[in-house]
């Protein structure tokens, strides 16, 4: 109980004293006399110790440990190499929260992989057969089902939104098979995009200890709440581990537990970043919005009218950064939610109504042909019908590249089976557009391409080389 209240001022005060004394007093050799201020402070101290040892005794008999002992029938996907990241576990053991006393436990979808069921350990020693009833890999969530014979110790999930970069966290989980090991540090940084371990991104960066057995374990604020589930480290990085919010966890696990795996809303487009580059080229500000690069026929962006060379800069009001924000946003709907989508379209802004759908999965591509028509070390070739089912492709007008010159303008951004759709915004539907629109071209411009590679449009900019 605390007895008295300092400001955060004089309690910043006092700590910052008491490490300056401590700090002197180890260089000099000698053991200063305690000050009244220093002993306010060491009281201080010893009180937020005091909470610390509280939480983590109140929390420890809710982290489990989890490993897979039934595999399905379908062979487990690969794991994913991340360069400079350790890769996830394969499926052998990690650790898992219970955040529901009938039961039910979250923890890592690459942590129970394909299994079917796990073996669940408590504090206690005790063990229990689990069922895995849901798993998101577009997250690496999973909800793991425990019957026991009485209610299980659970934990509540905080509000991850309200944390801030500096506040404590504990991390508590089983590294190395080291059961309930629990590590202290601060939010080191919030909404993490770009780390590559999952589809949906909003990482919460902690310098709390976080090793391999970590993963599915919770990390705790000093109410003891769990504001995120941990999930990978950085290779050989001191001090950079990453966790789900536990937001995005209260988001995704009705549906876990009722249906098995979560359903999304869908806008149908291709996406990408605005660099400077395609910037210049539409005549806006870089990282105005995302650039649309396709629209899916049929899906409900084309329904609405969105166009590709779009720049779509706020859904239901909220502005949209980057393409990974877009993705969230949309992904944070259920199918049949009417959105309103703000775009720029030639210099003009839009607002359109799109009643979304339901998340598919992407095609994928396939080798290529050759047959040679040159354009800035570019060889092409017209898509048949055969061209397009050999590269599954769902098209059936536009130009393959089929080879790209060694230290030519394309070599950098473009691949050998790109298809050419646009250039500098006009159509290319064959090898006759690709010379008719490419004679028209000064050699010094800038050359914008949309193209489709491995069904996904994006738009790329061409600098020819100066004589």
């Amino acid at each position: 109980m605390r007895t008295q209240k300092q400001s955060p001022c004089s309690t910043r005060r006092v700590i910052l004293s008491i490490l300056m004394i401590m700090s002197l007093s180890t260089f000099l050799g000698v053991t200063p006399a305690r000050s009244k201020e220093s002993s306010s402070g060491l009281k201080l101290l010893e009180e937020f110790e005091s909470i610390l040892v509280d939480i983590a005794e109140q929390v420890k008999p809710a982290v489990v440990n989890i490993a897979p002992v039934s595999q399905k029938l379908s062979a487990p996907a690969p794991q994913r190499q991340i360069p400079g990241q350790r890769p996830p576990e394969a499926p052998s053991s990690g650790s898992g929260v219970i955040v529901d006393k009938k039961g039910y436990i979250v923890t890592n979808n690459h942590v129970v992989g394909d299994a079917v069921e796990v073996e669940v350990k408590f504090s206690d020693k005790s063990h229990l057969k689990g069922k895995v009833v849901g798993r998101d890999p577009d997250t690496d969530l999973a909800i793991v089902k425990v019957v026991a014979p009485k209610d299980l110790p659970a934990v509540p999930l905080g509000d991850s939104s309200k944390m801030k970069v500096g506040q404590w966290v504990m991390a508590v989980g089983n590294p190395f098979g080291l059961d309930r090991t629990v590590t202290l540090g601060v939010i080191s940084a919030l909404g993490r995009e770009n780390v590559n371990l999952s589809r949906y991104e909003d990482f919460i960066q902690t310098d709390a200890s976080i090793n391999p057995g970590n993963s599915g374990g919770p990390l705790f604020n000093l109410k003891g709440e769990v504001i995120g589930i941990n999930t990978a480290i950085i290779n050989f990085a001191q001090g950079i581990g990453f966790a789900i919010p536990s937001n995005i966890v209260q988001q995704v696990m009705p549906q876990l537990i009722e249906q098995g795996k979560v359903t999304r809303g869908w806008l149908g487009v291709g996406i990408q970043q605005l660099t400077a580059e395609l910037a210049g080229k539409f005549g806006v500000d870089e990282n105005t919005g995302v650039l649309v690069n396709e629209v899916f026929e049929g899906d409900p962006a084309a329904r609405a009218g969105i166009q590709p060379g779009d720049i779509i800069l706020k859904v239901e009001g909220k502005p949209v950064e980057t393409p990974s924000t877009l993705a969230k946003i949309i992904a944070g709907f259920n199918p049949g939610h009417k959105a309103q989508v703000e775009i720029l379209r030639d210099d003009k802004k839009h607002h359109l109504m799109v009643e979304l759908g339901e998340k598919k999965e992407e095609a994928t591509l396939a080798s290529l042909p050759k047959e040679p028509e040159t354009f800035l070390g570019l060889n092409v070739q017209s898509l048949t019908p055969e061209l397009a089912e050999r590269f599954r492709l769902k098209e059936d007008k536009g130009v393959l590249i089929t080879k790209i010159e060694p230290d030519s303008p394309a070599e950098q951004e473009l691949r050998e089976g790109d298809l050419i759709k646009e250039i500098n915004r006009e159509p290319v539907n064959t090898v006759e557009d690709f010379n008719r629109i490419a004679g028209k071209l000064k050699g010094s411009d800038n050359i914008l391409i949309r193209i489709l590679r491995e069904n996904r449009a994006f738009y790329v900019v061409l600098k020819p080389k100066e004589d």
